[in-house]
């Protein structure tokens, strides 16, 4: 059955140009789309919604996820019906909210339902952010059932950040692709930094349907498998992606008692099991615990090595001289992006330097920069594609090493645990790290910072 369904959407995409949504659209999102999905209707949450309107929406929501995706492997495609329980924990009260999708930007999506509180709603797809009205308004500690539906057409090549929604070298890959709780970032940028802020979320559950027998690596332990379903849970993260094969290979091991599972279909293994034991001992050693039971290695098929909670990337063909560095790097993420987040987009240097400071401490790997001194608190779109490693990874980690060697490690490690524990599963940023390490030494750190960091300290 889910075959015939894969060739009868392929016959919709050759037959219907017209259905694929890119850019700036608007779709009035209802009943058909849902028929087509067979899924049941939303539950309502009556009352929740008063009459009115405030023009106000939050990052600083309490959302979960339950998600329901058809994975064809074949088409390839993915049908996706995404159930959010949101939680208005902002302050005060808000009338729609700015969902994240990477596949309205990068892939070619088709809206196929939204619904608030049971009823459809017309949402606005901006690049890659989905504003999604609630049709009234939600006061503080309410709570609403939101529903969001589309299919998107994995990319078939992986030019530019193609390859984060993209089916290449025999694997399917998706990077942040449930509609996801954040702020309006533009995708596009002369880099490859990330374009994302987003809060973490106390639980998501994904239910993977899948057209052919697929090994699946991803963020979250799978909890059950039945046939062609699986079924996968996580708690405490900010993104949940994923990278699938038929003929994946894995090996397990284990740092304490983090399990550690490496999927991959070409070469060996061993250098990057290593590689992520090592870093995560080392983390918690220097930093604080890992904070998720597993951690997931997928061999993806192209692009670059990408980080995501308790997961990460590493792609096929990666030289074997540069695994060790790249493995350590994403791992480093886990500490700072996916338990401390920031805002990726607007203050790269809170997650980026931080990690590429950690992994080079570990590996002992500090070297100079190759482009020339310059600001460390700029977004990602105002630096350039030939500095932004160089300046931001580079230079921003020499700044943190600087700070250890003058304030002394017993100091530095101790705010830097600090800021670890403070901003856990919360957002924090470039200017609270600095302002933690601060507080942990008598020096006065802050004209060392003025020169740097501008936007924070004058």
């Amino acid at each position: 059955m889910l075959r015939s369904l894969s060739i009868a959407l392929l016959l919709l995409l050759l037959t219907s140009p017209t259905a694929l949504a890119w850019g700036d659209a608007r779709f009035a999102a209802g009943s058909r789309a849902e028929a087509a999905s067979g899924a049941a209707s939303l539950p309502a949450a009556a009352g929740v919604l008063r009459a009115g309107a405030v023009d106000r929406t939050s990052v600083s929501l309490t959302a979960s996820y339950d998600v329901r995706a058809t994975l064809r492997f074949d088409v390839p495609s993915i049908s996706v019906v995404a159930d959010l329980s949101v939680q208005n924990t902002s302050g005060g009260p808000i009338d729609y909210l700015e969902l994240n999708l990477a596949p309205a930007r990068i892939g070619r999506m088709r809206l196929d339902q939204a619904k608030v509180d049971g009823d459809p709603v017309t949402v606005t797809v901006i690049d890659q952010t989905l504003r999604v009205p609630l049709g009234g308004v939600l006061a503080d500690g309410g709570t609403v059932p939101v529903r969001i539906g589309y299919t998107g057409w994995f990319n078939t090549s992986t030019g530019g950040s193609n390859w984060m929604f993209a089916k290449a070298n025999g694997v399917v890959q998706g990077y942040r692709w449930i509609p996801w709780i954040s702020k309006p970032r533009a995708f596009d940028r002369p880099n490859f930094g990330d374009p994302y802020v987003t809060p973490v979320s106390p639980s998501v559950k994904v239910t993977f349907t899948t057209d052919r027998t697929l090994r699946i690596a991803s963020t979250g332990r799978r909890t059950s498998t039945s046939g062609l379903v699986q079924v996968f849970e996580a708690s405490n993260v900010r993104d949940f992606n994923f990278t699938a094969a038929p003929d994946y290979r894995t090996s397990t091991g284990y740092a304490g008692d983090t399990r550690i599972v490496v999927y991959f279909r070409t070469g060996s293994a061993s250098t990057i099991m290593t590689a992520a034991r090592d870093a995560i001992s080392r983390f918690e050693s220097l930093v604080g615990p890992y904070p998720h039971p597993d951690f997931i290695i997928g061999q993806s098929g192209a692009g670059y090595g990408l980080e995501s909670p308790g997961h990460i990337w590493i792609p096929s063909g990666t030289a074997t001289s540069s695994l060790r560095y790249l493995v350590t790097h994403e791992t480093a993420h886990q500490w700072f992006y996916a338990t401390v987040g920031n805002d990726q987009a607007s203050e790269p240097y809170a997650d980026e330097a931080a990690a590429d400071f950690l992994t080079r401490f570990a590996l002992d790997l500090r070297r100079s920069s190759n482009c020339s001194t310059s600001r460390l608190d700029l977004s990602i779109y105002r630096y350039s594609g030939a500095c932004y490693y160089e300046i931001v990874y580079i230079q921003g980690g020499n700044f943190l090493d600087d700070l250890r060697q003058r304030i002394g490690g017993i100091a530095f490690w101790a705010g830097l645990r600090d800021y670890y524990a403070t901003w856990r599963f919360k957002l924090g940023g470039t200017e609270q790290l600095l302002r933690t390490l601060d507080e942990h030494t008598p020096q006065d750190l802050e004209p060392t910072y003025r020169t740097r960091f501008a936007r924070y300290f004058f």
